[in-house]
C-alpha cells in the first residue's frame, strides 16, 4: 500500500523538501501557516497539493513531517489545542526537522507517543542548497524500527541519514553542529578580510584552501558570499542565533564546563558564564545578534555568511 505523507512547514527548507518528495514520486500533502508564500512554489509546481487546513493536512495520512521555526511554532503544530495530535489516525509516524533542542523534542515525543502515535527528531544540515538538491544531512533520534519504516522518505531528501540514538539524540548532534557551524563563519569572515587586505584573489582562498586541510562546506559554500557582499539567506541569521540560543540553555544547565580565563569583549549581550566556558560561541552569537539589529532590525533576516557585516565599519 502506497504511504500518504503530510509536510507541515513549507518554507526556504520545507517547500524544497517537500517538492522532492513528490518527484520521487510519494504522495505529498502540504501545509503551511501563511499560503502565500514564494517558498510554496517549488512544491506545487513539482506537482504537491496544498492543504487548507490543518487537519485537513494530516487526518489520512500515515507519516506527517515538520519543518518549523522555533520551539513554541512546532509546539503549537504539532501537540496544541488545534494541533495535529487531534487529527492524525493512530500510530501515525511523526517526524520533525525543525532544531528544536533536545528537551524539547523529548517532551513533544513522550505527550505523542502517549496518545498512540510515534515519533522521531531528525534536524537537518546543508541549508537551502542541500534542501533544494535532495543532499541533506539527516541527524535521527528515534526507535531504530521507526528509521527503518521511512529511511526512504529521507533519501528523497538527504544524502546521508545518521541514527543518533533515542528521541533527542538527533537534536543534540545538530546543535554540535550549529556550534561549529557558528565558529566556521568566525574564521571564514576574518580570512576573507585578511586576504583582501593582501590583494589576494578571495576565489583562490577558496579553491585552495578548500581542497586541503581548511575545507569546508562553508568556505566552499559561503566564501564568495561574504566576499562578494551577497548577505541572500540560505539560513538566516535570525534562525542562526536561535539554535545558538539553544546551545547556551544547554551549556547553562552544564555544571562542569571548564571555565576559561578570556578578555571578553564589555558589551557581550550573552550570559558572562556562558561566554566563559565557551567563548568561541559567545563571540559568534554577538556577531550575529550585531548584524540582527541592523536596517532597523531586517538585518536578521539575511543569510549568515552576513556575520561580515559586524567587522565593517560601513555596515
Amino acid at each position: 500500500m502506497t504511504q500518504k505523507i503530510a509536510f507541515l512547514g513549507l518554507g526556504l527548507m520545507g517547500g524544497a523538501m517537500a517538492a522532492n518528495l513528490v518527484k520521487r514520486g510519494y504522495s505529498v500533502i502540504g501545509w503551511n501557516r501563511t499560503k502565500n508564500r514564494p517558498t510554496i512554489a517549488p512544491f506545487i509546481n513539482a506537482g504537491g497539493s496544498l492543504a487548507e487546513s490543518l487537519q485537513e493536512a494530516v487526518t489520512d495520512v500515515d507519516v506527517v513531517f515538520s519543518c518549523l521555526g522555533d520551539v513554541p511554532d512546532v509546539t503549537e503544530v504539532l501537540i496544541g489545542d488545534e494541533g495535529a495530535i487531534n487529527f492524525a489516525k493512530a500510530n501515525t509516524l511523526f517526524i520533525d526537522t525543525s532544531t528544536i533542542g533536545s528537551k524539547a523534542a523529548k517532551s513533544i515525543g513522550e505527550v505523542l507517543i502517549n496518545d498512540g502515535l510515534r515519533f522521531m527528531d531528525a534536524p537537518v544540515s546543508g541549508g537551502d542548497v542541500g534542501a533544494r538538491n535532495g543532499t541533506l544531512t539527516f541527524m535521527v533520534g528515534g526507535t531504530a524500527e521507526d528509521l527503518l519504516s521511512c529511511r526512504f522518505f529521507l533519501e528523497a531528501m538527504g544524502s546521508n541519514i545518521k541514527h543518533c540514538g533515542a528521541i533527542g539524540s538527533g537534536q543534540a548532534v545538530k546543535l554540535c553542529n550549529q556550534t561549529l557551524v557558528s565558529v566556521y563563519m568566525l574564521a571564514l569572515c576574518e580570512t576573507m578580510q585578511m586576504a583582501q587586505k593582501m590583494g589576494i584573489d578571495p576565489q583562490l582562498i577558496v579553491d585552495v584552501c578548500g581542497s586541503g586541510a581548511a575545507g569546508s562546506w562553508a568556505l566552499t559554500n559561503l566564501g564568495m558570499k561574504v566576499a562578494n557582499g551577497d548577505y541572500q539567506p540560505g539560513f538566516a541569521i535570525k534562525h542562526m542565533l536561535k539554535d545558538l540560543r539553544l546551545v547556551q540553555e544547554i551549556a547553562e544547565a552544564m555544571d562542569d564546563l571548564p571555565n576559561l580565563s578570556v578578555d571578553l569583549p564589555v558589551d557581550l549581550p550573552v550570559n558572562l558564564q556562558f561566554a566563559t566556558e565557551l567563548p568561541a560561541i559567545a563571540l559568534a552569537m554577538q556577531n550575529f545578534q550585531k548584524v540582527s539589529q541592523l536596517d532597523d532590525g531586517q538585518g536578521a533576516e539575511q543569510g549568515t555568511q552576513a556575520m561580515i557585516r559586524a567587522y565593517k565599519q560601513d555596515k
